[in-house]
């Protein structure tokens, strides 16, 4: 996994050689890859760090945006939520932003739609954590129990989900060129600020990720100034 690239129109402002120290080769800067014209259309600012589609957990107004791209059948992923969702808590000033990439399975693209479909009840969140916090693969019958014990209302949600399903399956079809683009081979992956993170961290690495991708962003601002 050495791809890596950059969101359309911004400027990392570090070398890969600085990035790739950051975590010991798990983490680099985005820079230029080879599919430009694609990558154009697919892994601009907007897209990736602000999809209106897709509410964000944490800080909405912080200064740091995290996107994973994670399966709910992914035993990794399930792994990390609890940590990550610590992270984000005790820094306080991150955006998290949740992309389903359901790439386990008929059952992970069920429960991502699912999860999707929750959103116009506005708990998508809600479906998240219910699903993203057991102990065990998902089969349908149990993502319908976990879903309904979260307090969703199911006959929404089903009707939702017929109602607005070219939009969810055109948002799942977003995450999945994204999750291409940026090279990732699997769940779960990251973006930290400019950061391309394609693997698991550690809370110590992702305190210290988000801490480099600060100065980062610091760095830039003051050449700008």
């Amino acid at each position: 996994m050495n791809r890596s690239t950059m969101i359309s129109g911004i400027n990392p402002g570090l070398t890969r050689r600085g990035a790739l120290g950051l975590l010991g080769g798990g983490a680099a800067l985005l820079t230029a890859g080879s599919a430009r014209a694609q990558e154009d259309k697919v892994l601009t600012e907007a897209l990736v760090l602000r999809d209106p589609e897709i509410p964000a957990a944490g800080n909405p107004n912080g200064d740091l945006t995290i996107v994973e791209w994670f399966d709910y059948n992914c035993p990794y992923c399930r792994k990390l939520a609890p940590e990550l969702r610590q992270v984000v808590q005790d820094d306080g000033k991150v955006r998290l932003v949740l992309k389903d990439w359901p790439i386990l399975g008929p059952v992970s693209k069920v429960a991502a739609r699912m999860a999707l479909a929750a959103r116009y009840q506005d708990k998508f969140l809600v479906a998240h954590e219910a699903m993203i916090s057991v102990n065990s693969r998902i089969t349908e019958p149990r993502i319908a129990e976990l879903l309904s014990g979260a307090g969703l209302d199911m006959d929404k949600l089903k009707n939702d989900l017929d109602a607005n399903a070219p939009a969810i399956d055109a948002l799942l079809a977003r995450n999945n060129e994204q999750a291409q683009a940026f090279g990732f081979n699997g769940t779960p992956a990251f973006i930290v600020g400019k950061y391309r993170v394609p693997g698991v961290l550690s809370m110590d690495q992702f305190e210290q990720v988000i801490a480099d991708a600060r100065k980062a962003n610091m760095g830039r601002k003051t050449e700008k100034n």
